[in-house]
């Protein structure tokens, strides 16, 4: 009997701790009740309200990322309302949430990396997956919830979301440092999480000038502005840390720039700005900015005849200049298109025999720079041939192959023989081939994917095993 009792209360016991585990799981909020109504119904009406006073926008392309202010409703809620109107409805699984911290000090970036965020309105879900995924990526991402618990930078946003999208999750990310190092590291970890992925969005939050001087907040918003619509990343960490522009968020806005640019993001636009002073309509006082912003991607036209001889003579000369030992010239691009970033792969052929082939499988650089860089690479870098020697020039045929976004896919059968070219990953092995090089040897698809394997280091069957990605891509192949 004594057993029997003891064994209950074991029982009892481990009930109790494993609902105290679960109940540490939900994030409740620090905020409702101050910066939005503790109220559900209250909430969703104020919500409701908000989004109602958006005029119709233009959606434009396919947006990435976007910036989002966070203070209270009745000041930045009106603003706010215009991106959660631009996306709403939209087919976004996960929300990439990433803030700065008002009341805690740490080093590096902390990720809320499981369990739900409760409010009012009910509870949303981490995506886990990703966001360990993206703590995996580098040191000083961490899984640190606690640096969440009275943070309101990020608790704002999720009720909005939960009005304008169904069945999504969320990665919350707090940034302890702003640095633009520590901002690449983030946006590098992001994007190589997320790529292939279109059902994700990046949303930095931030409020903009704070200060006492509404003349000078709008010279300095404007000026933090100007960058956002540009998407220069660089540009607005070098004016934040002279003072020139603000954003209390400033780390958060950049990461998610560089993190946009690398998944295709070629185009950033202002949806609607305004300070606290304009809400309340008072002049005086303290002001804070407030603005709406997306990030987004545009489908790049197909490159005309002179774009295509431009990027063959950029390829040309650079090849033969670092050959020979002499000074690169400066490349200027003469249309919008040839400063677009871009992946592309240069290939060098001899005699119609493979001399290099090196390449960007992402949009890291402008168009016209990465087949520079990449056409140097091809002849000096290849490790499967010795670098091209000056007696070699005469005899090389240069192609280029202008790559689309990549595209994850899950059922092997999509993949087009002779449209797509395949990317295989698994771990930290990949390998790419290019659309032409299964017409050029006569492979079909399976042919194709075993030997994108081979070029990946793996075994030709990889492709057929739980764990191994695959993406596939579309290339515009010209050459001389």
């Amino acid at each position: 009997m004594r057993s029997l009792l003891k064994l209950g209360l074991l029982l009892l016991f481990s009930l109790m701790c494993g609902a105290k585990r679960e109940e540490k799981m939900v994030r409740e909020p620090s905020v409702a009740g101050s910066f939005y109504p503790a109220d559900k119904d209250s909430l969703a009406k104020m919500i409701d309200r908000l989004l109602a006073g958006v005029p119709k926008l233009e959606r434009k392309g396919e947006i990435i990322g976007a910036v989002v202010p966070h203070a209270g409703y009745p000041y930045s809620g009106g603003t706010a309302a215009y991106l959660f109107s631009y996306i709403s409805k939209m087919p976004f699984k996960t929300v990439v949430l990433i803030g700065p911290s008002h009341y805690m000090y740490f080093r590096g970036i902390a990720v809320y990396g499981e369990g739900k965020w409760k409010t009012p309105l009910g509870e949303v879900e981490v995506d886990s997956a990703l966001a360990h995924k993206i703590i995996e990526k580098n040191p000083i991402i961490r899984d640190e919830p606690e640096a969440h618990k009275r943070e309101h930078s990020l608790e704002v946003e999720i009720p909005f979301l939960q009005k304008v999208l169904r069945d999504f999750k969320i990665v919350p990310i707090m940034k302890g440092d702003h640095d633009y190092k520590t901002c690449e590291i983030l946006a590098h970890s992001i994007a190589e999480a997320v790529r292939g992925r279109e059902d994700v969005l990046l949303l930095a939050s931030s409020d903009l000038y704070h200060g006492y001087s509404y003349e000078e907040c709008n010279r300095i918003d404007k000026k933090t502005l100007s960058f956002i619509e540009k998407l220069d990343p660089e540009g607005l960490s070098s004016a934040l840390e002279k003072r020139e522009a603000q954003a209390c968020g400033g780390g958060p806005i950049v990461a998610v720039m560089l993190a946009s640019k690398l998944l295709g993001a070629n185009k950033g636009e202002v949806l609607f700005h305004t300070n606290s002073n304009d809400v309340i309509g008072e002049r005086g006082g303290y002001v804070v900015g407030y603005s709406a912003d997306i990030f987004y991607k545009t489908q790049p036209r197909g490159l005309n005849k002179r774009e295509k001889e431009e990027l063959l003579r950029i390829a040309r000369v650079s090849i033969e200049k670092r050959v020979k030992g002499e000074r690169l010239p400066e490349f200027t691009p003469f249309t919008e298109r040839l400063n677009l970033p871009q992946g592309v792969f240069v290939t060098i052929k001899e005699n119609h025999q493979l001399r290099g082939c090196i390449g960007y499988i992402t949009p890291i650089k402008p168009l016209y720079q990465a087949v520079s860089e990449m056409a140097i690479a091809a002849a000096t870098s290849d490790p499967r041939f010795p670098p091209l020697q000056p007696s070699e020039l005469k005899r090389i045929s240069i192609e280029i192959t202008v790559l689309s976004p990549l595209k994850k896919i899950e059922n092997p059968e999509e993949i087009e023989v002779g449209k797509h070219g395949i990317v295989i990953k698994r771990g930290p092995y990949q390998g790419l081939l290019l659309p032409q090089v299964a017409t050029e040897e006569g492979w079909d698809r399976e042919t194709f994917l075993a030997h994108t394997c081979l070029k990946a280091g793996l075994p030709m069957d990889a492709w057929r095993e739980k764990g191994t990605e695959i993406y596939i891509f579309t290339g515009e192949v010209f050459g001389e």
